[in-house]
């Protein structure tokens, strides 16, 4: 039994979707505003078809670097890599392409986000490395 299964479908689908786009642990909201949220931005429109989780996101990473919501961005590229939608490399070249449509002050405001993603995660995979050798 998963942990949303006494919640209608509908929010059940939406904070689902949300755990796989957020990559962390959802838990059901009040009000309005995440009503929506979940039951129709989640359950209705990351789900439709025709474009992938992938696709959406890179969608939304230019978007949010054009409109400054770098806020959002600390969210959206680390769920991103820790996906596997967008590697090192992937992740640095969309730096230097938005830089150019974004502007170069939100273009390094991004970089420090790309290069602070890729830093925690060798700095885990490090760890975790080291923990198995002494195992």
């Amino acid at each position: 039994m998963g942990k949303f299964d006494d919640l209608p479908e509908t929010r059940r689908t939406g904070l689902e979707k949300m755990e796989q786009v957020y990559g962390f642990d959802m838990t059901d909201g009040a009000g309005d505003f995440f009503a929506i949220t979940a039951d129709h931005l989640f359950a209705e429109i990351w789900t439709r078809p025709g474009l992938s989780d992938r696709d959406r996101r890179l969608l939304l990473i230019g978007l949010l670097a054009g409109s400054g919501g770098h806020d959002v961005l600390t969210i959206q590229i680390p769920a991103a890599y820790a996906a596997g939608e967008l590697d090192d490399e992937q992740l640095r070249e969309i730096v230097i392409f938005l830089c150019h449509y974004a502007g170069w002050p939100n273009g390094a405001r991004i970089n420090s986000i790309v290069e602070d993603t890729i830093a925690k995660a060798a700095r885990a995979k490090a760890k975790a490395a080291r923990a198995a050798e002494e195992a």
